[in-house]
């Protein structure tokens, strides 16, 4: 007799979500529960600001990777030993529990919505004759390359309150990063930070003037935010994982990716502790990882088979700077241009995601 299957419940369809979902598809009983109904491949979200028609292969309903699975399209807000609550008050139970709820996010719900979403904020910007970008980690620098690239016209700002762009990665590499910005007139402010407040003061020509650390106005008709954003793990503050917390709000786990002390529950992505940079491709390689364990203790395999994950140490780091260009830090040296920008700027690693998801790297789907 077929053995039945076990359930498990994945909470958060991002990067390491979704292809854990992919993976267990049809090895488990399996539940995805997302506050929105699709995924977004989150570093192409600024290239789609500039030409939506990008984000018709960035942004992938859950349901077109996910046959066999069930979609809960809402948030969880509390844990048992056994089951998973639901903000509309479903109870899922489940026999092993995934948390990848990685970063606190406020998208839409729908693909549409966020695809509409990509078409206001590219007018936002067609619009705009001065723009302001707060935040100079990778965030900030990519949008701002894709920007002065397609919008070469508009005065763009960066402030940014550390010492130099990008710390995660060497001086040398945020050098070029800085040179090629300042190439493209982009006036870079360092060591500063923006005060944002809701009733910025607005000029005669409804251009908003906003306030720097230093005393500086800097006018722009519009602004965007891409500072850092907290863990999303506030919610489980108030479960029975609350314990399993760091001081970072960061769930502890064990080099299985078990939560550590508990034998059925596991993190994956960017809510994990694990002492690496917080990257896409990392976090696909913990989904994998969570994979092959879940499917090990499923078929009732010994724990001394379980695959453990090592913390890594990136053999590059590329940062995108417009379509064609780009910033590649190596073990052994660091290079920028068109090289690089072969690599990852093209196509910004869109049809390898879709592949790993099993899509077809090059199709769009209609909703």
């Amino acid at each position: 007799m077929e053995r039945e299957r076990r359930r498990v419940v994945i909470i958060g369809g991002g990067v390491a979500g979704s292809l854990l979902a992919k993976s267990i598809q049809f090895n488990s009983d399996l539940t995805l529960i997302d506050e929105k109904e699709y995924f977004e491949i989150p570093w192409a979200r600024w290239r789609a600001m500039v030409d939506p028609s990008f984000g018709e292969r960035s942004v992938i309903n859950h349901r077109d990777y996910l046959t066999n699975g069930r979609i809960v399209a809402s948030s969880a807000i509390d844990i048992t030993e056994t089951e998973v609550l639901t903000a509309e008050g479903r109870l899922i139970p489940y026999d092993y529990l995934v948390i990848a709820t990685g970063h606190t996010d406020s998208v839409p719900k729908t693909r549409t919505e966020m695809l509409n979403q990509y078409q206001t904020e590219c007018e936002k910007i067609n619009s705009a004759r001065s723009i302001l970008i707060v935040g100079g980690g990778p965030t900030g620098v990519e949008l701002a390359g894709e920007i002065a690239v397609d919008f070469p016209d508009k005065l763009l700002t960066l402030v940014h309150n550390g010492p130099r762009l990008m710390e995660f990665i060497g001086i040398k590499a945020a050098s070029k990063a800085l040179n090629w910005l300042t190439s493209k007139k982009v006036e870079v402010k360092l060591g500063e930070s923006v005060i944002l407040n809701d009733d910025d003061e607005d000029n005669a020509n409804g251009v908003k003037l906003f306030q720097t650390s230093r005393g500086e106005s800097v006018k722009a008709d519009c602004h965007f935010l891409c500072t850092g954003r907290p863990v999303a793990s506030s919610w489980l503050r108030r479960t029975l994982l609350k314990s399993n917390l760091d001081k970072r709000g960061r769930l502890m786990v064990n080099e299985n990716l078990r939560v550590k002390n508990r034998n059925n529950v596991f993190a994956i992505g960017d809510i994990t502790d694990i002492p690496e940079i917080k990257q896409g491709y990392l976090a696909q390689k913990h989904a994998l990882v969570a994979a092959k364990n879940l499917k090990l203790i499923m078929d009732g395999e010994k724990e001394s088979k379980l695959e453990k994950y090592e913390p890594r140490t990136p053999k590059a780091v590329m940062v995108s700077l417009g379509r064609k260009e780009a910033v590649a830090q190596f073990s052994f040296t660091t290079v920028s241009g068109s090289v690089p920008g072969m690599v990852k700027s093209k196509d910004l690693f869109v049809g390898r995601t879709r592949k790993k998801l099993g899509l077809q790297p090059n199709a769009t789907l209609i909703d």
